[in-house]
């Protein structure tokens, strides 16, 4: 197969085969002779050599027995096969009889082709036709319908500007614009949101009629131009049935609209400018019946949204340009610049333009500020009034048809309610003008820090304006967001006022321990720190945010009051000393600062009826603090001396109150020594100790107190005194009447008009007192009866039956001594002292029976110890 390889290649060309064969060439030929040229003649034709025609005819011979071979190989294949190409042969004649019945059903099939083109295809095309004209008839019929309408339109428009006309004539009110047709286009909504801007003033001026009729007349005719604008717009925006593959055909293009857009363009303009007049009206005079006709015409008109968007951007405008003229110092020096020229004296010589007062023309300067600030608060509630009522109406009012309201459908171009949109504009305009003012001038910034409760007052008057239109409130139970943005917008002045205040309170503290130790402050410095306080809390009470602020100040100043207090505080020994005969210099310290303390304290706690719970809160830890300092000068004193009086009276032990001692010596001799003592140091500690504090209601419950101390503890040791005979019974009356005398001198009052002491205060302990003297000349009988006993303490009782007894007391059962037992009693309740006594009682009896002691001389003393147990138990 080697010799037919070159003739089975896929591109074997035989004239290239015998061109390359002339050429001399290989067949095929390689990629560099592709492009190389072979020997040719003169007339192109190739030219042979001997040895090239040797080669041809070679090949000639190799062409020649290669066909010759290829022969023999057909004819071995047809003899192999012959058989099978015997049955192919006979295969043929059945497939031309299939091919002919192929051929008669395609035949059969073009003919049924045939048939269906007629019935299908020729009544297509027609019916194409037909639907081409029906197209064209509708269009054309859309188009005189929206013609006819057009046109009922334009006549029915005209009727009502006639009524219009009519009505306006009838009141005596021109309208700006004619009923007829004029030169000009119609406005775009752009337009006529842009032509519904009007500032403040312009909002406060003209005077329209306001009658039901013709406002109904013009938002009908507002209905009627939207309806006559919609049939000109293409049907994406117009809203009509076509499809969207017929071409839409604009009206302007018919002759008979053509004519009538002049008038349709000059009654649009003509609507446009009544419905801006009415909400103009509507807003001024806040008649809701007006502007919710307006409002009705801007929503026919299709141009709600905008001019509900514009009119609040218009007003919010137009505060923020009442606030700017208002601090506007040079406005107010060419109003102030006349009445200071008419005042002084005529001079040749001229000052320049004063943008800052001077001294003497401060007061003018601040009267036109704030009566600006006034007219400024005026506007401000008048515009918030007029966006309140505008979103009310907008509120209300729904679309006839789709019951859509007019809110929701301004809140499709509004970001937020009118009101919300107002309140945040007026918060952002009050901040940033009060900012610009107060850097550009020193005057503004001193004169509203300084007056800033005025300030304040002047926005409760506005939030009081609005209240009666709004949902707003201001009050001390309850703040709404809005008023808190407004008065934030106020926080550079109120933190320098706040400055202000807290300085004046840290001046009064600071003034009260300007002498320090050498000159402690005293009831006046306690008393100006306090008024202080009040002064500084009731300029802001009127204010709910201001008065909290200004306690918080209060509150942090007074804390500093207590710290310097206490660091002048002295804490020496000599602080509580009460050897006399002279108080120390660390008593009259204290004295003189825990006096200052406690008036301080009692002017601020009277602050707790004059204002709410909150403000309470914030004062209360400050004023405990300042009552607990005060505790922690007076207790340790009083400590000292209800020890120092425990301590003499203790010395009562030391007597010898047995019958060794002579009777007459006893009853002629008077006191006892300690009893001098305790006289002694209660004259000192009310005359020198107590006379230092200027609280006189407190030292009369302070005497008060040591008094009924000092019978208790003289009652408790008079109890104790062990053995007693009948000597020491009466030594013991002898000092109970010194005791009572020293007493009446310790709690006589100077100036009071009842001579003596006040024994009803100390009732249940004097009637002790009086009752201990009848106790000690009783019989042992006597002893457990209530009645003779009636006023002591049933402890008392049952000391004097053990002192009577051969039984041990109970400090001696326990090993304490006098002073500690009556230290133990008065720190625990009777029925625990009782039970301390009855466990003695079972004591002894354990221990008698255990020893096997004779116990009948015991036995009595033990039996009314009981009685006297039980009687008090009964009770």
């Amino acid at each position: 197969m080697t010799d037919y390889t070159v003739f089975a290649h896929p591109d074997f060309d035989p004239n290239d085969y015998a061109n390359a064969l002339l050429a001399g060439e290989p067949y095929p030929p390689t990629a560099g002779q592709a492009g190389a040229t072979a020997k040719k003649g003169v007339n192109g034709k190739p030219t042979t050599t001997g040895s090239d025609a040797e080669d041809i005819s070679v090949a000639i011979s190799k062409l020649s027995f290669n066909i010759e071979d290829v022969e023999k190989q057909l004819k071995n294949v047809v003899t192999t096969h012959h058989e099978d190409l015997l049955v192919q042969a006979a295969g043929v004649t059945d497939l031309e009889g299939s091919l002919s019945a192929v051929k008669g059903g395609l035949t059969e099939l073009d003919g049924s082709l045939d048939k269906l083109r007629q019935k299908i295809r020729t009544p297509y095309q027609t019916l194409s036709s037909h639907v081409t004209r029906l197209e064209r008839v509708q269009q054309a019929s859309d188009i005189l319908r929206r013609t006819s309408r057009f046109v009922v339109l334009t006549r029915r428009l005209q009727m009502q500007l006639t009524e219009m006309d009519r009505a306006s004539k009838e009141d005596g009110t021109v309208s700006a614009s004619t009923s007829h047709a004029t030169a000009g286009s119609a406005p775009s909504n752009g337009d006529v949101a842009g032509s519904a801007r009007r500032s403040t003033d312009s909002l406060a001026a003209g005077v329209l009629p306001e009658e039901d009729e013709k406002e109904r007349t013009i938002a009908k005719a507002a209905l009627s131009i939207a309806e006559l604008m919609a049939l000109l717009q293409p049907p994406e925006a117009g809203g009509t049935d076509q499809s969207s593959d017929t071409p839409f055909v604009e009206l302007s293009s018919v002759k008979a609209v053509a004519a009538y857009l002049p008038f349709v363009d000059s009654a649009r303009s003509r609507v446009t400018s009544d419905m801006e007049q009415m909400v103009i009206n509507g807003l001024r005079t806040l008649n809701q019946s007006l502007l919710a006709s307006s409002l009705q015409t801007a929503h026919n008109l299709r141009v709600l949204p905008d001019l509900v968007q514009n009119l609040v951007s218009d007003l919010s405008d137009a505060v923020e340009g009442r606030i700017r003229y208002a601090l506007d110092l040079t406005r107010i020096a060419k109003e102030v610049l006349p009445r200071e020229q008419a005042s002084a004296p005529t001079s040749l010589y001229k000052s320049r333009f004063r943008t800052e007062p001077t001294n003497v023309t401060a007061p003018q300067w601040q009267a036109a500020l704030w009566a600006s600030l006034e007219s400024l608060v005026e506007e401000m509630a008048d515009c918030c009034i007029k966006v309140y009522t505008l979103e009310k109406v907008l509120t209300i009012k729904k679309d006839a048809v789709t019951k859509v309201g007019f809110l929701d459908e301004a809140m499709k171009v509004l970001e937020n309610k009118p009101s919300t949109t107002f309140w945040a504009a007026l918060g952002q305009s009050l901040e940033k003008q009060f900012r610009e003012a107060a850097k550009s001038s020193t005057f503004l910034q001193q004169t509203l820090s300084a007056g800033y409760p005025r300030l304040l007052r002047l926005f409760h008057s506005f939030f009081a304006k609005i209240a009666v239109h709004t949902d707003t409130a201001y009050s001390q139970a309850q703040q709404s967001p809005e008023t808190i943005l407004v008065l934030r917008a106020l926080s550079l002045f109120e933190s320098s006022y706040l400055t202000r205040s807290s300085t004046r309170i840290n001046e009064a503290v600071g003034n009260a321990f300007a002498g320090g130790a050498r000159s402690p402050p005293g009831q006046a410095e306690g008393t100006n720190v306090a008024r202080a306080v009040a002064n500084e809390l009731d300029s802001a009470k009127f204010d709910p945010l201001l008065v909290k602020a200004v306690a918080r100040n209060a509150a942090t100043s007074l804390e500093a009051f207590v710290n310097r207090a206490d660091s002048l505080m002295s804490r020496e020994r000599n602080a509580v000393n009460l050897l006399g005969p002279m108080p120390t210099s660390q008593q009259v310290l204290n004295a003189s600062l825990a006096t200052c303390l406690y008036h301080s304290w009692c002017r601020l706690d009277k602050l707790q009826e004059e204002y709410p719970a909150d403000i309470v809160a914030i004062l209360k830890p400050s004023i405990e603090s300042i009552h607990k300092k005060f505790l922690q000068i007076v207790d340790p004193l009083l400590a000292a001396v209800r020890r120092e009086v425990g301590a003499i009276i203790a010395k009562l032990h030391r007597q010898d109150f047995s019958d060794a001692v002579d009777p007459m010596s006893a009853m002629g001799g008077g006191a006892s020594p300690y009893m001098k003592d305790l006289a002694e140091k209660l004259a000192f500690v009310k005359g020198e100790v107590f006379a230092l504090y200027g609280v006189p209601e407190l030292v009369r419950d302070w005497v008060k107190d040591t008094a009924k101390y000092v019978i208790r503890t003289f009652l408790l040791h008079a109890s104790l005194a062990k053995p007693l005979g009948e000597t020491g019974k009466l030594q013991l009356t002898s000092d109970m009447t010194e005791c009572e005398f020293a007493l009446s001198a310790f709690m006589a009052e100077p100036g009071a008009k009842k001579r003596g002491a006040d024994w009803e205060s100390v009732g249940a302990e004097y009637r002790a007192l009086r009752a201990m003297r009848q106790l000690l000349f009783l019989d042992n009988a006597q002893l457990a009866s209530p009645r003779h006993t009636a006023g002591l303490p049933p402890l008392l009782v049952l000391h004097h039956i053990l002192v009577r007894s051969p039984l041990a007391l109970p400090h001696t059962l326990h090993g304490w001594a006098e002073a500690e037992y009556v230290r133990w009693v008065n720190e625990h309740t009777p029925a625990e002292a009782c039970s301390l006594v009855e466990g003695g009682l079972a004591h002894w009896e354990g221990v008698a029976r255990a020893e096997g002691t004779d116990t009948d001389a015991a036995r009595e003393y033990v039996e009314l110890a009981r009685a006297v147990l039980r009687n008090a138990g009964a009770e």
